[in-house]
Formats: structure tokens, sequence, C-alpha cells
């Protein structure tokens, strides 16, 4: 069954790349119920498995049906490009309470007890109550097995959308987003998506949020109700090896060959990173990481180009060689 989305002129002008702390939580959250979709997460779930076991995910899930839509105010799509998880989880906290539940009931509806448990948790009668419990869920699963990991998760977020506008600014809408996924296809402005829902919306001028995300794979998400802004959220470019160390002989071999901070750097740059992502990834001065990108690329492990404000730096063929010890 096929999402359509019908683009107009003003609609090519209001695309725009984001991606969300908040959706990644809730997106973790929806993984944890569905054995299906954690094959790339097995490392990241082995680390955090204590964790997660001690929190009761129950208020989240049971507005997680299998086959049916979460509630907008749940996850809406990020205003800004790289909105902040103290932002977006104030957005939820602020919701209506009375037009969360009239969105509630319908994914509540949609699995099977789901009414039933949310009746006996008092939800329908105080909705205020449901939108406090979701948000005091979501703001642990953020504290507790998400935060630790943003600085990994938020480099490979922000190098898929350098990619994607690279490629955008090639190629053209019409050919990035079937490159996104093979579920999408495009033709004559309409963009179908092949999910689970038969739904048909024209963006009138709104335009489109494209989102890459860690935890969505294997599915895309198409589309959110007014009053957000519609958005499709994709599996990002290598996620295959975001939790994916490199072999330890290879990193003991470098460390010895480079220095711990150079062998760091080259290692952390599985997918390509700005000199302040880096930083913030290795807990490592800006001032240090820039010394020794520029060692590295004068060596040839590194290249490097400019994306707008911002030069991304990846590896070349021999940094990977090095890296893996191949």
């Amino acid at each position: 069954m096929p999402t359509r989305l019908h683009f107009d002129e003003a609609d090519y002008l209001n695309c725009r790349f984001a991606h969300s702390a908040l959706w990644e939580t809730q997106a973790a959250a929806h993984m944890l119920k569905r054995p299906d979709r954690q094959v790339y997460q097995r490392p990241w779930l082995r680390r955090t498995r204590r964790q997660a076991a001690a929190m009761d995910l129950t208020p989240l899930w049971l507005l997680m049906p299998q086959r049916g839509v979460t509630p907008g105010w749940l996850c809406p799509p990020p205003t800004t490009s790289a909105a902040g998880f103290a932002e977006e989880i104030a957005q939820v906290r602020a919701s209506d309470p009375l037009a969360a539940r009239e969105d509630a009931l319908r994914s509540l509806k949609a699995t099977p007890r789901a009414l039933a448990a949310a009746r006996d948790r008092g939800w329908l009668r105080q909705p205020a109550r449901m939108l406090r419990e979701v948000s005091d869920v979501l703001e642990q699963i953020w504290t507790r097995l998400i935060e630790p990991e943003w600085p990994r998760m938020r480099a490979l977020l922000e190098a898929d959308i350098a990619f994607r506008t690279r490629r955008l600014a090639e190629h053209g809408l019409g050919e990035l987003l079937p490159e996104i996924s093979a579920h999408c296809t495009w033709q004559a402005g309409t963009l179908t998506v092949r999910g689970r829902t038969d739904h048909e919306r024209h963006l009138g001028g709104q335009g489109l949020v494209l989102m890459p995300s860690v935890f969505v794979w294997p599915h895309v998400i198409s589309t959110f109700e007014a009053p957000w802004q519609p958005a499709l959220v994709y599996p990002a470019r290598g996620i295959v090896d975001l939790w994916t160390e490199p072999v330890a002989h290879a990193r003991t071999t470098l460390t010895r060959l480079l220095g711990r901070g150079r062998a760091a750097i080259l290692a952390s740059l599985d997918v390509p990173a700005t000199t302040t992502g880096l930083a913030r990834r290795l807990d490592l001065a800006p001032s240090s990481v820039s010394s020794h990108l520029t060692v590295l690329r004068e060596a040839g492990l590194l290249t490097a180009r400019r994306h707008g404000r911002q030069v991304l730096y990846e590896r070349t063929g021999l940094g990977d060689a090095l890296t893996t010890g191949s």
C-alpha cells in the first residue's frame, strides 16, 4: 500500500534536511519492541541491555502500534536543522492535552488491549497525565541509552545530510529521493513510498523535511498529519558500521604508528566528519583535532571537501587500509 506525496513548484523550494534527537529516542524505543529491526543495532543492544531492562517502556509502546500510526505530538518533525533534545521534549510536554488524547486514540485502537490499558492508567480522563508519563519515559531513554552515544550518532546523521545535500545539488530532487530508499519512487512530481498504509497528500507549498535516522531501518516513514510539516524519515547511510569497532590489533598498531590522538581521529572517520564533530566525539580540544587532521591529510590518509560553511574530512583508501589492518 503506497503513500503518495504530490509536489508543486513551491514545495521544491521548501524541502530541507534535519535530524532529531527526539526522533532517535522514540525510534530506539520502537526498535526495542521489534526484533526484526535490530539487525544493525546488536552491538549497541548488548552494551545497553542492563539499562534498557531497568526501564518500563510500556507507556511508549502503548502508542506504537505495529500496524498503524504513532501520534504526531510524540515525535514531531524538528523546526530547525538540528534541534536539541531539551528543546524537543519541552515541545512534547507543552502539547495540548485534549488534542493529544484524540491523536493517541487512533494509535491505541490499532493495538490489541492498548485502549483498555490506557483507561486503566487514567489517560483518557487525564490526558495531561499521559503527556507527563510518556515524556518522562522519553527522557529516561535519552539519558540512559541515547545521550552517551549521541556524538557518534549525530556525526553519522550529519554525514548523511552532507552527502544527500551534495547529491541534491548535483542531480536534483527527482533523482535524490529514489536513491534514499528502494521503497521510494518518483514520477512527474509525485513521490510514492511503498509501505503499510494507503495515503495521499498534496504538500501545498509546505515542502518536505528529509530526516536520516539510525533506528528506522528497514522502513521509511512518510508524512505527518497537520499541523506538522510533511516529513520523510529514512535509514541513514553507514548504519551497518556505526557500532563496529576497529580490529583490536589494527587499532594497537595504528596507535603505535601515529600516536593516540591521530589514531583515534583516523579510526573515528568511518563516515565523514567535521573538526567540531570529531572534537565532541573524542572529547578533544578543536585546536588539537585541527592540528592532527592537517598532519593526517598531508600524509595522504585523509581528504577534505568544503560543504557550505563546513569542511568534511574522510579517509582515503590508504587511511582505510591502515585503520582496518587490511
